[in-house]
């Protein structure tokens, strides 16, 4: 949050009631952010609700959406932020009528199945199983 006045211009605009100053008990200047939106024109009048949004991608998580929401409540009353409504989210965030969302899952589970590319081998039903065609074998195919 940056206006870009000098020390002096702010004083000035204090005294001329242009931005005028909170004042701590120590009588020094300090601004709030509502007075920064105003000032900027950037407050609206219009009053919005104040939403959480928390998610994780199974039941298992539960545990963490409850985190989740416990740290952005504790966040938004440390700013002076009153929260009006928490929305909970459990799920993957994918949508699944989209063709491209389930060849993207698809995917990823395939490339994340790398890692156990020796176990693979060394498992003879796997590979019966690759060599049978029922499952994609990446080396034939860029070979095709």
């Amino acid at each position: 949050m940056c206006i870009n006045v000098s020390v002096k211009t702010l004083q000035r605009w204090d005294r001329e009631g242009i931005l005028k100053a909170k004042r701590t008990p120590t009588n020094r200047r300090y601004y709030t952010y509502d007075q920064y939106l105003e000032f900027k024109g950037l407050k609206n009048n219009v009053d919005g609700k104040i939403v959480i949004y928390t998610r994780v991608s199974t039941n298992n998580q539960k545990d963490d959406l409850i985190n989740q929401i416990e740290f952005l409540k504790d966040f938004a009353n440390a700013k002076g932020i009153i929260v009006d409504e928490v929305i909970k989210d459990i799920g993957s965030g994918l949508n699944y009528n989209r063709k491209i969302s389930i060849l993207h899952v698809f995917s990823c589970r395939i490339y994340g199945l790398r890692k156990y590319k020796k176990k693979i081998k060394e498992d003879k039903e796997i590979a019966k199983s690759i060599q049978d065609g029922d499952i994609p074998n990446r080396r034939t195919e860029k070979e095709d």
